[in-house]
Protein backbone atom coordinates (compact mmCIF):
# COMPACT_ATOMS: atom_id res chain seq x y z
CA UNK A 1 0.00 0.00 0.00
CA UNK A 2 1.31 3.48 -1.03
CA UNK A 3 2.00 5.89 1.64
CA UNK A 4 2.00 9.66 2.00
CA UNK A 5 4.92 10.94 3.69
CA UNK A 6 5.00 14.29 5.70
CA UNK A 7 7.00 16.10 3.02
CA UNK A 8 4.39 15.32 0.24
CA UNK A 9 1.57 16.69 2.52
CA UNK A 10 3.27 19.75 3.11
CA UNK A 11 4.19 20.16 -0.30
CA UNK A 12 0.06 19.60 -1.23
CA UNK A 13 -1.08 22.02 1.51
CA UNK A 14 -0.11 24.67 -0.30
CA UNK A 15 -1.58 24.25 -3.63
CA UNK A 16 -4.84 23.40 -2.08
CA UNK A 17 -4.87 26.55 -0.37
CA UNK A 18 -4.58 28.33 -3.78
CA UNK A 19 -7.19 26.59 -5.03
CA UNK A 20 -9.34 27.50 -2.06
CA UNK A 21 -8.25 30.75 -2.35
CA UNK A 22 -9.21 30.96 -6.19
CA UNK A 23 -12.87 29.87 -5.60
CA UNK A 24 -13.21 32.43 -3.14
CA UNK A 25 -11.68 35.57 -5.43
CA UNK A 26 -14.13 33.92 -7.98
CA UNK A 27 -17.29 33.74 -5.64
CA UNK A 28 -16.20 37.31 -4.37
CA UNK A 29 -16.02 39.09 -7.83
CA UNK A 30 -18.73 37.41 -9.12
CA UNK A 31 -21.04 38.75 -6.10
CA UNK A 32 -19.23 42.28 -6.35
CA UNK A 33 -20.14 42.27 -9.82
CA UNK A 34 -23.89 41.86 -9.95
CA UNK A 35 -25.19 45.50 -10.98
CA UNK A 36 -27.61 46.66 -8.21
CA UNK A 37 -31.17 46.49 -10.50
CA UNK A 38 -30.38 42.47 -10.96
CA UNK A 39 -30.11 42.13 -6.73
CA UNK A 40 -33.43 42.12 -6.45
CA UNK A 41 -34.41 40.05 -9.24
CA UNK A 42 -31.79 37.10 -8.19
CA UNK A 43 -32.32 37.49 -4.46
CA UNK A 44 -36.47 36.84 -5.16
CA UNK A 45 -35.42 33.62 -7.03
CA UNK A 46 -33.18 32.82 -3.57
CA UNK A 47 -36.38 33.55 -1.71
CA UNK A 48 -38.10 31.48 -4.18
CA UNK A 49 -36.07 28.63 -3.26
CA UNK A 50 -35.78 29.42 0.16
CA UNK A 51 -39.70 29.04 0.54
CA UNK A 52 -39.78 25.55 -0.60
CA UNK A 53 -37.05 24.18 0.37
CA UNK A 54 -36.41 26.45 4.15
CA UNK A 55 -39.34 23.94 5.35
CA UNK A 56 -38.79 24.92 9.27
CA UNK A 57 -38.12 28.46 8.56
CA UNK A 58 -41.35 28.88 6.74
CA UNK A 59 -43.13 27.24 9.59
CA UNK A 60 -42.54 29.32 11.98
CA UNK A 61 -43.45 32.11 9.39
CA UNK A 62 -46.95 30.67 8.84
CA UNK A 63 -47.36 30.21 12.70
CA UNK A 64 -46.57 33.64 13.57
CA UNK A 65 -48.68 35.72 10.84
CA UNK A 66 -51.70 33.07 11.44
CA UNK A 67 -50.87 34.05 15.48
CA UNK A 68 -51.47 38.12 14.47
CA UNK A 69 -53.48 38.23 11.80
CA UNK A 70 -56.50 35.54 12.51
CA UNK A 71 -58.96 37.35 10.67
CA UNK A 72 -56.78 36.51 7.13
CA UNK A 73 -57.61 34.10 4.84
CA UNK A 74 -54.97 31.10 3.99
CA UNK A 75 -54.33 32.37 0.39
CA UNK A 76 -53.10 35.94 2.42
CA UNK A 77 -51.32 34.41 4.99
CA UNK A 78 -49.45 32.35 2.11
CA UNK A 79 -48.89 35.10 -0.28
CA UNK A 80 -47.53 37.38 2.49
CA UNK A 81 -45.11 34.40 3.22
CA UNK A 82 -43.88 34.13 0.02
CA UNK A 83 -43.09 37.98 -0.02
CA UNK A 84 -41.11 37.92 3.44
CA UNK A 85 -38.83 34.92 1.77
CA UNK A 86 -38.37 37.30 -1.44
CA UNK A 87 -37.16 39.81 0.67
CA UNK A 88 -34.86 37.83 3.30
CA UNK A 89 -33.44 36.53 -0.24
CA UNK A 90 -32.49 39.86 -1.19
CA UNK A 91 -31.53 40.42 2.10
CA UNK A 92 -28.84 37.92 1.98
CA UNK A 93 -27.42 38.49 -1.38
CA UNK A 94 -27.33 42.52 -0.08
CA UNK A 95 -25.44 41.31 3.07
CA UNK A 96 -22.62 38.64 0.59
CA UNK A 97 -22.37 41.98 -1.64
CA UNK A 98 -21.78 44.49 1.53
CA UNK A 99 -18.22 43.23 1.92
CA UNK A 100 -17.27 44.37 -1.33
CA UNK A 101 -18.15 47.55 -1.88
CA UNK A 102 -16.57 50.83 -1.38
CA UNK A 103 -17.91 53.52 1.41
CA UNK A 104 -19.10 55.37 -1.63
CA UNK A 105 -21.02 52.95 -3.76
CA UNK A 106 -22.22 51.95 -0.15
CA UNK A 107 -23.62 55.42 0.60
CA UNK A 108 -24.97 55.89 -3.16
CA UNK A 109 -27.15 52.47 -2.40
CA UNK A 110 -29.09 54.03 0.34
CA UNK A 111 -30.53 57.06 1.07
CA UNK A 112 -31.58 58.87 4.21
CA UNK A 113 -34.50 60.84 5.80
CA UNK A 114 -33.77 62.51 9.26
CA UNK A 115 -30.38 62.72 9.53
CA UNK A 116 -30.95 66.08 11.00
CA UNK A 117 -33.00 64.26 14.05
CA UNK A 118 -29.81 62.39 14.42
CA UNK A 119 -27.38 65.08 14.17
CA UNK A 120 -29.29 67.16 16.48
CA UNK A 121 -29.09 64.52 19.30
CA UNK A 122 -26.03 63.93 19.23
CA UNK A 123 -24.88 67.29 19.39
CA UNK A 124 -26.36 67.18 22.85
CA UNK A 125 -22.99 65.71 23.79
CA UNK A 126 -25.28 63.03 25.82
CA UNK A 127 -24.59 60.42 22.78
CA UNK A 128 -27.70 58.41 21.35
CA UNK A 129 -29.29 55.14 21.69
CA UNK A 130 -30.44 54.21 18.14
CA UNK A 131 -33.13 51.42 17.99
CA UNK A 132 -33.56 49.39 15.21
CA UNK A 133 -35.32 45.56 14.22
CA UNK A 134 -34.94 42.86 11.62
CA UNK A 135 -36.85 45.17 8.93
CA UNK A 136 -35.74 46.12 5.30
CA UNK A 137 -31.93 45.53 5.71
CA UNK A 138 -30.80 45.94 9.01
CA UNK A 139 -27.13 45.29 8.42
CA UNK A 140 -26.57 47.79 5.69
CA UNK A 141 -28.67 50.18 7.76
CA UNK A 142 -26.07 49.88 10.44
CA UNK A 143 -23.24 50.66 7.98
CA UNK A 144 -24.26 53.37 6.51
CA UNK A 145 -23.94 56.18 9.55
CA UNK A 146 -20.08 55.97 9.77
CA UNK A 147 -19.66 57.21 6.09
CA UNK A 148 -22.57 60.08 6.49
CA UNK A 149 -21.36 61.40 10.08
CA UNK A 150 -17.93 60.26 10.32
CA UNK A 151 -19.09 58.60 13.91
CA UNK A 152 -19.42 54.51 14.21
CA UNK A 153 -22.01 52.98 16.12
CA UNK A 154 -21.27 50.28 19.09
CA UNK A 155 -23.77 47.48 18.08
CA UNK A 156 -24.45 44.37 20.04
CA UNK A 157 -24.72 41.02 18.45
CA UNK A 158 -24.99 37.85 19.74
CA UNK A 159 -21.52 35.12 19.57
CA UNK A 160 -22.27 32.75 17.08
CA UNK A 161 -21.13 28.92 18.07
CA UNK A 162 -19.64 28.74 14.69
CA UNK A 163 -16.35 30.50 14.71
CA UNK A 164 -15.22 30.89 11.03
CA UNK A 165 -18.98 31.79 10.44
CA UNK A 166 -18.75 34.13 13.25
CA UNK A 167 -16.04 35.72 12.36
CA UNK A 168 -16.84 36.14 8.76
CA UNK A 169 -19.86 38.37 10.09
CA UNK A 170 -18.08 40.00 12.34
CA UNK A 171 -15.89 41.37 9.50
CA UNK A 172 -18.79 42.37 7.51
CA UNK A 173 -20.18 44.45 10.46
CA UNK A 174 -17.06 46.30 11.11
CA UNK A 175 -15.88 46.73 7.43
CA UNK A 176 -17.48 50.08 7.31
CA UNK A 177 -15.47 51.11 11.01
CA UNK A 178 -18.50 50.49 13.23
CA UNK A 179 -17.79 48.13 16.44
CA UNK A 180 -19.16 45.41 17.82
CA UNK A 181 -19.99 43.74 21.04
CA UNK A 182 -20.82 40.52 22.09
CA UNK A 183 -23.92 40.32 24.86
CA UNK A 184 -22.54 39.14 27.75
CA UNK A 185 -20.87 41.92 29.92
CA UNK A 186 -21.26 44.55 27.29
CA UNK A 187 -23.65 46.62 29.30
CA UNK A 188 -20.16 48.47 30.94
CA UNK A 189 -18.71 49.68 27.82
CA UNK A 190 -21.97 50.55 26.25
CA UNK A 191 -22.68 52.77 29.24
CA UNK A 192 -19.28 54.50 28.49
CA UNK A 193 -19.54 54.82 25.04
CA UNK A 194 -22.21 56.79 25.81
CA UNK A 195 -21.00 59.36 28.06
CA UNK A 196 -18.27 59.80 25.57
CA UNK A 197 -21.35 61.27 23.17
CA UNK A 198 -20.97 58.11 21.22
CA UNK A 199 -24.13 55.93 19.55
CA UNK A 200 -25.08 52.95 20.49
CA UNK A 201 -27.05 50.50 18.28
CA UNK A 202 -29.64 47.58 19.23
CA UNK A 203 -32.18 45.20 17.78
CA UNK A 204 -34.89 45.56 19.86
CA UNK A 205 -37.58 42.63 18.21
CA UNK A 206 -36.49 39.54 20.13
CA UNK A 207 -37.36 37.66 22.73
CA UNK A 208 -35.56 37.94 25.86
CA UNK A 209 -35.55 34.34 28.55
CA UNK A 210 -34.53 35.42 31.68
CA UNK A 211 -33.64 39.25 31.35
CA UNK A 212 -36.41 40.62 29.65
CA UNK A 213 -39.28 42.59 30.62
CA UNK A 214 -43.21 41.83 29.59
CA UNK A 215 -44.66 44.12 26.86
CA UNK A 216 -47.75 43.71 24.20
CA UNK A 217 -46.75 42.88 20.90
CA UNK A 218 -49.09 42.60 17.77
CA UNK A 219 -51.57 42.54 20.84
CA UNK A 220 -50.34 39.27 22.30
CA UNK A 221 -48.01 38.94 25.48
CA UNK A 222 -43.91 39.06 24.66
CA UNK A 223 -41.14 39.38 26.43
CA UNK A 224 -38.52 42.61 25.37
CA UNK A 225 -35.21 43.68 26.29
CA UNK A 226 -35.07 46.61 28.86
CA UNK A 227 -31.07 47.49 27.73
CA UNK A 228 -32.71 50.58 25.67
CA UNK A 229 -34.22 52.06 27.97
CA UNK A 230 -32.36 51.17 30.63
CA UNK A 231 -29.26 53.07 28.94
CA UNK A 232 -31.72 56.03 28.30
CA UNK A 233 -32.66 56.80 32.19
CA UNK A 234 -28.56 55.60 33.31
CA UNK A 235 -27.02 57.95 31.12
CA UNK A 236 -29.94 60.13 30.20
CA UNK A 237 -29.69 59.38 26.67
CA UNK A 238 -32.41 60.04 23.64
CA UNK A 239 -33.57 57.12 22.15
CA UNK A 240 -33.92 57.78 18.51
CA UNK A 241 -35.50 54.84 16.40
CA UNK A 242 -33.93 54.05 12.76
CA UNK A 243 -35.99 51.60 10.21
CA UNK A 244 -34.87 50.51 7.04
CA UNK A 245 -37.26 49.61 4.26
CA UNK A 246 -37.17 48.46 0.24
CA UNK A 247 -39.26 50.12 -2.45
CA UNK A 248 -40.48 48.39 -5.50
CA UNK A 249 -37.29 48.95 -7.40
CA UNK A 250 -35.15 47.71 -4.68
CA UNK A 251 -33.96 50.88 -3.14
CA UNK A 252 -33.35 51.07 0.58
CA UNK A 253 -34.14 53.99 2.71
CA UNK A 254 -33.39 54.26 6.24
CA UNK A 255 -35.82 56.53 7.78
CA UNK A 256 -34.72 58.35 11.32
CA UNK A 257 -37.42 58.95 13.87
CA UNK A 258 -37.83 61.79 16.02
CA UNK A 259 -36.61 60.57 19.72
CA UNK A 260 -39.12 58.33 22.07
CA UNK A 261 -40.09 60.48 24.92
CA UNK A 262 -38.84 58.97 28.07
CA UNK A 263 -40.42 58.44 31.21
CA UNK A 264 -39.12 59.16 34.20
CA UNK A 265 -40.07 58.53 37.91
CA UNK A 266 -38.70 57.06 41.30
CA UNK A 267 -39.76 53.69 40.31
CA UNK A 268 -36.45 52.22 37.95
CA UNK A 269 -38.55 48.76 37.38
CA UNK A 270 -42.03 50.76 36.65
CA UNK A 271 -39.49 53.09 34.39
CA UNK A 272 -37.85 49.82 32.29
CA UNK A 273 -41.54 48.44 31.67
CA UNK A 274 -43.29 51.54 30.49
CA UNK A 275 -40.32 52.78 28.44
CA UNK A 276 -39.72 48.83 27.17
CA UNK A 277 -43.40 49.32 25.91
CA UNK A 278 -43.12 52.49 23.96
CA UNK A 279 -40.19 51.16 22.13
CA UNK A 280 -42.17 48.25 21.28
CA UNK A 281 -44.43 50.09 20.09
CA UNK A 282 -42.42 52.14 17.91
CA UNK A 283 -41.11 48.77 16.55
CA UNK A 284 -44.66 47.43 15.23
CA UNK A 285 -45.82 50.37 13.60
CA UNK A 286 -42.52 50.17 11.46
CA UNK A 287 -43.66 46.01 10.98
CA UNK A 288 -47.08 47.23 10.29
CA UNK A 289 -45.70 49.47 7.42
CA UNK A 290 -43.70 46.95 5.57
CA UNK A 291 -44.51 43.74 7.10
CA UNK A 292 -43.31 41.82 4.18
CA UNK A 293 -39.79 43.45 5.23
CA UNK A 294 -39.86 41.91 9.03
CA UNK A 295 -38.04 38.58 9.66
CA UNK A 296 -40.97 36.94 11.01
CA UNK A 297 -39.14 33.34 11.42
CA UNK A 298 -38.30 35.23 14.88
CA UNK A 299 -40.18 32.97 18.05
CA UNK A 300 -40.82 36.59 19.00
CA UNK A 301 -43.56 34.81 21.18
CA UNK A 302 -41.87 31.86 22.62
CA UNK A 303 -42.12 32.95 26.13
CA UNK A 304 -46.16 32.79 26.50
CA UNK A 305 -46.80 30.74 23.37
CA UNK A 306 -44.22 27.74 23.45
CA UNK A 307 -46.95 25.78 21.42
CA UNK A 308 -46.86 28.14 18.62
CA UNK A 309 -42.71 26.89 18.13
CA UNK A 310 -43.77 23.06 19.54
CA UNK A 311 -40.36 21.96 17.52
CA UNK A 312 -38.15 23.63 20.35
CA UNK A 313 -40.79 23.73 23.15
CA UNK A 314 -38.95 20.56 24.37
CA UNK A 315 -35.61 22.03 23.77
CA UNK A 316 -36.78 25.62 25.88
CA UNK A 317 -38.11 23.45 28.76
CA UNK A 318 -34.96 21.60 29.28
CA UNK A 319 -32.54 24.90 28.57
CA UNK A 320 -34.58 26.56 31.42
CA UNK A 321 -34.19 23.73 33.58
CA UNK A 322 -30.16 24.24 32.98
CA UNK A 323 -30.16 27.25 33.83
CA UNK A 324 -32.12 27.40 37.01
CA UNK A 325 -29.92 24.48 38.22
CA UNK A 326 -26.65 26.97 38.00
CA UNK A 327 -28.42 29.84 39.67
CA UNK A 328 -29.38 27.30 42.27
CA UNK A 329 -25.61 26.22 42.43
CA UNK A 330 -24.49 30.07 42.58
CA UNK A 331 -26.67 30.73 45.30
Amino acid sequence: MATTTSSQKDSTCPEALRRCDYKRSVFANFIAKIPQRYTTGLGKILGFFLYHFALSHRRIVLRNLQFVYPEWSRNQIHNLTKRICQHFGITILEFLQMAYLSNEELMRSVKIEGLEILAKALSNQRGVVLISAHIGNWEIAWQVCPGYLQRQITGVAKKLRNKRLNRMIHNRRTHFGNRILYKKGALPDLMQTLRRGGMVGLLLDISRRFDGVEVKFFGHRATATPAAALLAIRCKSPIIPAFSHRNAEGQLTIQIEPPIEIQRTNDLRADLQINTQLITDRVERAIRNYPDQWNWSLKRWKEFYPALYSETAERMRKIKKKELRKRKVKK
